[in-house]
């Protein structure tokens, strides 16, 4: 698929770069669409540069800025990253609330494996698909197949590199202003996933 058809798709999922890059990556196109007067409802993720980063994971909120603990830190003894599911829960009913109060752009840190099993962010990104809100996304290579299943084929994946293309964001916003109603093209696929 060309640069030039990627941008019809209006659930775009970045991949082909490490994971703090890809953050980083949202956190700049949340930054330039909130200047361009959009508003922007989501989270990105954060973690510390220690030596055990996922013991200090965070997840910011696009639109205030604050910060949800995602982790929990069971000692010095512990070589696992402990997923903190309470914090989760917390980002993710703000990211709910934010789509209900409106919403332009949902950027969500990334469908990981958590919300393949049906949990983590998967409210969220249900309640964008059902408001009919552009999503932009990560996903692993190696959760392809449960990211299809939940969105069908209504989603591209999309590089870094070419997102920073200067006409890529520009195109992208055109086409989600003149493009299909997201609803209309994934409550197929939504139901795939919530019968699963």
């Amino acid at each position: 698929m060309s640069l030039a058809d990627i941008k019809n798709y209006r659930i775009v999922a970045f991949q082909g770069a490490s994971s703090a890059v890809i953050q980083a990556l949202l956190a700049e196109i949340a930054e330039k669409l909130s200047t361009r007067g959009l508003r922007v409802a989501g989270l990105v993720e954060s973690a510390s540069s220690g030596p055990n980063p996922c013991k200090s994971m965070e997840l910011r909120s696009l639109e205030d800025g604050h910060r949800f603990v995602i982790s929990q830190d069971l000692g010095p003894g512990s070589e696992a990253c402990n997923l903190h599911p309470e914090g989760l829960a917390l980002a993710c009913a703000a990211v709910e609330q934010s789509i209900v109060r409106g919403a332009d752009v949902v950027i969500l840190s990334k469908f990981g494996k958590q919300e393949a099993l049906g949990s983590g962010l998967i409210d969220a990104f249900s309640a964008a698909f059902a408001a009919g809100v552009p999503i932009m996304t990560s996903v692993s290579p190696a959760l392809m197949s449960e990211w299809r299943h939940f969105v069908g084929e209504f989603s591209e994946c999309v590089t870094p590199d070419a997102a920073r293309c200067a006409s890529w964001l520009d195109g992208w916003l055109h086409d989600c202003v003149t493009g299909p109603h997201i609803p209309d093209l994934v409550r197929p696929a939504i139901g795939r996933a919530t019968s699963a």
